[in-house]
């Protein structure tokens, strides 16, 4: 097994040395410090990253962005504190949203009243597409 480097000398000459909290600890041969692996946490792929923040960007709530992507809203507001995303503000428009696959997202450009009175952006959400809308509070 190769050990992790050591923080303190950047060694990757260790030797285990016991476990504690079910994380193993290491002792570095060069400088005889133990240290622990850290724990690794689920990793999440970039793409819901950078889709979580482009959906709150456009005005969707954390807790609308768990339910469409899947991630912990917790974990959407982590990223917009570590990102220093912004939202614009929207006090005369809010934003509606429709998933739709190809076929659906077809239609839904053929029918005028859905392309009239109301700015639009399309984006790809996997394998289907979200259309979402900014329409006037009235």
């Amino acid at each position: 097994m190769n050990a992790p480097a050591c923080p303190k000398c950047d060694s990757v000459e260790a030797t285990k040395s016991g476990v504690i909290d079910e994380r193993q600890r290491f002792k570095c041969k060069n400088c005889g410090y133990h240290y622990t692996v850290a724990k690794m946490g689920r990793e999440v792929d970039s793409y819901y990253v950078i889709k979580a923040l482009q959906l709150y960007i456009e005005g969707v709530s954390y807790r609308e962005i768990e339910r469409l992507l899947g991630v912990s809203h917790v974990s959407v507001m982590n990223w917009v504190k570590k990102y220093g995303v912004k939202a614009p503000r929207q006090n005369d428009y809010h934003p509606t949203y429709k998933i739709l696959n190809q076929k659906e997202l077809a239609e839904f450009f053929q029918k005028p009243e859905n392309v009239k009175g109301a700015g639009m952006m399309v984006t790809e959400l996997g394998d289907k597409f979200m259309v979402i809308r900014w329409e006037r509070f009235r």
